[in-house]
């Protein structure tokens, strides 16, 4: 039994694949399983896989019949899965060199923790690569092994499934899959962190996250299905519903849930203009339901455009909106 299952799920990245596959297999520590997803992908991706399955056997590919997308793509990696820890990277992405051994090296001092989470970088097509806003949450002093009560703070770091290693065991524990739909990695983040019981940081950039020239990233694009984050938030939420004793965490959901509904229709290219009315209707009724009766907003901006967005308040909020815009506009020409 491999020590590292690391699963990617692959489609239409025939120009970044190769790359992706051996910053894996490149890897110093090589006690791993590389599971290749080939989500039904309609370029050479799946030629490309099994040439590369022949040069190295530590490479499995998965062929599947039909395009499923990116969550059920992992599940389907996930089921084959053999190893004590379970790694997800993206197709477009790579790990950095020596991730895995740096990643071994603080599970064996830290006694196999349920979850550990590292750092990443973004790499741009002009060569630059630079480290996460979230760099200080890693370099802040505390103990080596704790749970969420002891750092809090992990929940503002982007919700992503890419940037931690997972006890395989664990995840069968506590039953998650992904769900289909964009946004995916939420109702799979918050329940990983909220459960764990030993959670440990490695303070490394452990992922290159591809940021392209021409965009490829589908949250990018202006679509309606961008409104499949509210059903994201209702699996988090009723995943809390099923544990009573994590009812603490509601509120700090909550709120994290604000931020990203706000930056989703706040964000260009996301929700189409004819759909933000709608949108805003939809958050208005969403939040109502789940608000927690002890949630106090944020402060300041961010507080009152969340309390806006969660009210439904659309004109209110484009026009706030657009006064920051003009503010910001009026500042660069005075310099």
């Amino acid at each position: 039994m491999p020590r590292f299952s690391v699963i990617v799920p692959v489609y239409q990245v025939e120009e970044y694949l190769a790359e992706c596959l051996d910053s894996v297999l490149t890897q110093s520590c090589p006690d791993l399983e590389l599971i290749a997803v080939d989500d039904r992908s309609p370029d050479g991706c799946g030629a490309l896989l099994d040439e590369a399955a022949r040069r190295d056997q530590r490479l499995r590919v998965l062929h599947l019949p039909a395009n499923v997308g990116l969550g059920r793509a992992r599940n389907a990696g996930l089921e084959v899965a053999t190893g004590d820890y379970v790694i997800f990277l993206d197709s477009d992405d790579t790990l950095t060199p020596g991730l895995l051994q740096a990643v071994e090296d603080r599970l064996k001092s830290t006694a196999d923790p349920d979850l550990l989470v590292y750092d990443y970088a973004r790499a741009y097509w002009d060569g630059r690569v630079v480290r996460s806003a979230s760099a200080p949450v890693f370099a802040r002093p505390g103990p080596e092994v704790f749970d969420l009560d002891l750092r809090p703070d992990l929940l503002d770091l982007l919700m992503v499934v890419w940037n931690k290693a997972y006890r395989r065991d664990y995840l069968a524990e506590q039953g998650l899959t992904f769900p289909a739909g964009y946004y995916e990695d939420t109702p799979w983040t918050f329940p990983a962190l909220l459960a764990a019981g030993r959670i440990t940081l490695l303070d490394l950039v452990g992922v290159h996250y591809r940021q392209r020239r021409e965009g490829g990233n589908i949250l990018a694009t202006a679509t309606r299905r961008h409104f499949d984050v509210f059903d994201q938030y209702d699996r988090v939420f009723a995943f809390l519903d099923a544990r009573p004793d994590l009812a603490r965490w509601r509120p700090v959901v909550y709120g994290r849930m604000l931020h990203h509904l706000d930056t989703v229709v706040s964000k260009p290219g996301r929700i189409p203009p004819g759909d933000r009315r709608e949108y805003f209707r939809r958050a208005a009724e969403h939040c109502a339901r789940l608000r927690p009766a002890d949630y106090r907003p944020a402060p300041g901006a961010e507080g009152l455009r969340t309390e806006l967005l969660s009210h439904g308040r659309y004109l209110t909020y484009q026009g706030i909106r657009a006064l920051a815009r003009g503010r910001t506009v009026a500042g660069r020409l005075v310099r």
